[in-house]
Formats: C-alpha cells, sequence, structure tokens
C-alpha cells in the first residue's frame, strides 16, 4: 500500500472501523423508522376500528330508539 504525505499507516484500518460504524448508525436508524411506521399504522388501525364500533353503536341504539 502506497501512503500519501502526512498519511499513517493504520489509517486505512481506522476507515474501515467508520464506514462499519456508520453502516450499524444507518441500520438502527432504519429500524427505528420501520418500527415507527408500524406503531403509528396500528394506533391509526386501532382508532379506525374504535371510531368504527362506536359508529355502529350509535346506529343500533339509534335504530332502537326509532322503534319504540
Amino acid at each position: 500500500m502506497v501512503f500519501a504525505p502526512g498519511e499513517k499507516p493504520g489509517t486505512e484500518q481506522d476507515e474501515v472501523k467508520l464506514q462499519i460504524a456508520s453502516k450499524q448508525i444507518v441500520q438502527t436508524a432504519i429500524l427505528r423508522a420501520v418500527q415507527q411506521v408500524s406503531q403509528e399504522s396500528q394506533q391509526k388501525e386501532k382508532r379506525t376500528n374504535t371510531s368504527t364500533s362506536l359508529q355502529l353503536e350509535r346506529g343500533k341504539l339509534t335504530k332502537k330508539h326509532e322503534k319504540k
């Protein structure tokens, strides 16, 4: 390997370590983003299901009162 002026041996190892650390940071960020999107989707689905259930219950109550 040829070193540029001022470059020290071992710099390549440091570069590899930085690349590995950078890759891990990116993987962690992607994993967290995916988990966040998943949680938000689940929460939205729960809200939608709850809203639908409430609407159905209100409809049943309204129909019961209309029959009387």
